[in-house]
C-alpha cells in the first residue's frame, strides 16, 4: 500500500511538472544554459546581412527583443527581425528552458545561425504550441524560409 501511495504521488508531481515552462521573472542577468557575456554580441539586422552571404554561422552571439515564448515548456523562443518578420530559436539538446517572463525582454543569445526552410509540419507544431486556434493551424499551407538559431545560452540584458 505504502509503495501504492508513493507512486501515485511521484506520478502527480511528475505531471504538474511536465510541459511547463520554468518559473522566474528573466530579470536583467538572468541566464539560461551556457553563462553568456554579453560584450561582442551584434545586433540582429547584422546576423541577417551575414546570413545573406552564407547560410550558417557556427559561432555567433546575437542582441534580439523576445516576442513569444513557447507556452508549453519554454523550449522555443520567436524574435523580433528589422523587418517585422520572426526568427526562431531552439535550445540544445533541449538542455535548458526559457521562462514566459523573458517576453518583452532583451537577450543575448550565443549559438549557431542559419536559413532553415521550416516544414509544413514543423510551422503547425509551433502553432500549436502558442496555442493558435484552428483556423490558424489550419491556414499554414506552406513551408516557410527563416533565420533559425540553435542556442547553446541566453542572457537578459534587458
Amino acid at each position: 500500500m505504502d509503495k501504492l501511495i508513493f507512486f501515485t504521488i511521484v506520478l502527480l508531481v511528475s505531471l504538474a511538472s511536465y510541459a511547463q515552462p520554468p518559473a522566474g521573472n528573466a530579470e536583467k542577468g538572468d541566464f539560461y544554459g551556457a553563462k553568456v557575456k554579453a560584450k561582442g554580441a551584434i545586433p540582429m539586422a547584422d546576423l541577417v546581412s551575414q546570413l545573406e552571404t552564407v547560410s550558417n554561422l557556427e559561432e555567433t552571439k546575437v542582441t534580439a527583443k523576445i516576442v513569444e515564448v513557447c507556452p508549453n515548456k519554454g523550449c522555443w523562443l520567436k524574435l523580433e527581425l528589422p523587418d517585422g518578420k520572426q526568427a526562431t530559436v531552439k535550445m540544445k539538446d533541449y538542455g535548458f528552458f526559457v521562462p514566459l517572463a523573458a517576453k518583452g525582454k532583451t537577450v543575448v543569445i550565443d549559438g549557431q545561425a542559419s536559413i532553415k526552410v521550416v516544414s509544413v509540419k514543423e510551422l503547425k507544431h509551433f502553432a500549436e504550441d502558442a496555442k493558435k486556434s484552428q483556423a490558424e493551424i489550419d491556414a499554414i499551407t506552406q513551408p516557410k524560409k527563416e533565420v533559425n538559431i540553435l542556442a547553446k545560452g541566453i542572457v537578459v540584458v534587458s
